[in-house]
């Protein structure tokens, strides 16, 4: 089963949102009259056949034929001015109406409607399907305005909580380095054949476990904002690949670094950018059960660069991935959850984004793709997500 998910930059919950500027109205260029359109046809038809009656009324008689052209004429004439009426009550009246509720509607009215909707014409439906549409937006609008409350709520919740979980990891931690140090003072008296010395042991473990979650918990609560400076991402990355491979000797897994193109220097933090390498690195790393091959990768395309990060672990299940990058959501027993969630935080504060595919029994590939240089939009939603 494959199955795959995109984290973007922006996407964070309860973003704020600038208000809405009034729009102002439409700046119209001046066009010729439709009256004027619609009987210059008919006139040019009517003026033909006008003409064409004079030289076949030649024949007749001066007084008879001067009395058959007025009266030509004047019909004429009358003709235009029935399809000028006609055009006026069932066109031209109707598209005013229209105008002006599309303008209506441009300016936020939602409940503007056409009240020529119940002719039986090709106009009515137009009409009829205007109302619809308002409808459908009017709804649209409503349902946008209850989400955003919602995620507004839900922001405003989540950042209680992270001031809360703030200040209690502050509050756990300065214990916590009482307590490691009370241990370490009692595993140096302990006598060396002491059995007592297994029991220390977890317990130096535990506390450093308990150290590293409470670290990545402040950093996700106060995440520190990202010292952009251009510099070469290759070496960033290779950095993260020698310390994955450190890692992974003991399991006999090989990290492979390929380079596919001439990278330009990249505008990032080299220490955030490594951390989020060293998690997917070392994800891919406790994700294998045997011997194998983690491939990394870097390449340059439009205006971005991209890390490759793919493993031939056990892969994700569908149900499983679309809540990997969530807090605190982890299938291993030993982790803490929140690696990649900082991570994705980290390539979003960079304006980049992530995406992950993963096959069941073959493998996850992430990709990481940042920009080489931010534009000034990037910047603004970095300094309002931090």
């Amino acid at each position: 089963m494959t199955a795959s998910a995109t984290i973007r930059a922006g996407d964070v919950l309860g973003e704020a949102t600038s208000p809405a500027v009034e729009p102002s109205p439409v700046a119209r260029t001046r066009h010729i009259s439709w009256a004027l359109k619609a009987v210059l046809p008919v006139a040019a038809v009517l003026l033909n056949g006008l003409l064409l009656f004079v030289l076949v009324s030649l024949s007749l008689a001066a007084g008879e034929r001067h009395v058959v052209i007025t009266v030509a004429t004047a019909g004429a004439f009358l003709v235009c001015a029935a399809v000028i009426m006609v055009f006026a009550v069932s066109v031209r009246r109707p598209m005013l109406e229209l105008q002006d509720k599309i303008a209506r509607v441009r300016l936020g009215d939602m409940d503007a409607s056409v009240s020529f909707c119940g002719r039986n014409d090709e106009i009515g439906d137009l009409g009829c399907d205007f109302n619809d549409m308002v409808a459908q937006l009017k709804a649209s609008r409503e349902e946008i305005q209850r989400l955003h409350q919602t995620q507004m709520s839900r922001a405003e919740h989540f950042a209680t909580l992270g001031e809360l979980a703030a200040g209690l990891a502050h509050e756990i931690r300065n214990p916590l380095a009482g307590i490691a140090g009370v241990i370490e003072i009692v595993s140096r008296d302990l006598p060396p054949n002491s059995a007592a010395r297994l029991v220390i042991k977890d317990a130096k473990e535990e506390t450093l476990q308990i150290n590293r979650i409470l670290t990545e918990l402040l950093e996700i609560a106060r995440p520190k904002p990202p010292q952009f400076r251009v510099s070469d991402v290759c070496s960033t990355v290779e950095h993260a690949v020698m310390f994955a491979r450190q890692q992974a000797i003991t399991k006999r897994i090989t990290v492979e670094f390929e380079i596919k193109d001439t990278i330009p220097p990249v505008e990032h933090d080299p220490n955030q950018i490594n951390q989020v390498l060293l998690n997917l690195l070392l994800n891919a790393i406790q994700s294998m059960d045997k011997p194998g091959v983690i491939r990394v990768s870097l390449k340059h395309d439009d205006g971005a660069v991209f890390i490759t990060v793919a493993d031939e672990g056990k892969g994700i299940p569908p149900e499983t991935l679309p809540n990997i990058f969530r807090p605190f959501f982890t299938t291993k027993g030993h982790g803490t959850g929140l690696g990649l969630s900082l991570a994705r935080r980290i390539v979003d504060s960079h304006g980049g984004h992530i995406d992950v595919t993963s096959v069941v029994g073959k493998g996850t590939q992430f990709l990481v793709e940042l920009p080489i240089t931010r534009s000034a939009d990037q910047g603004s939603v970095v300094s309002s997500t931090i």
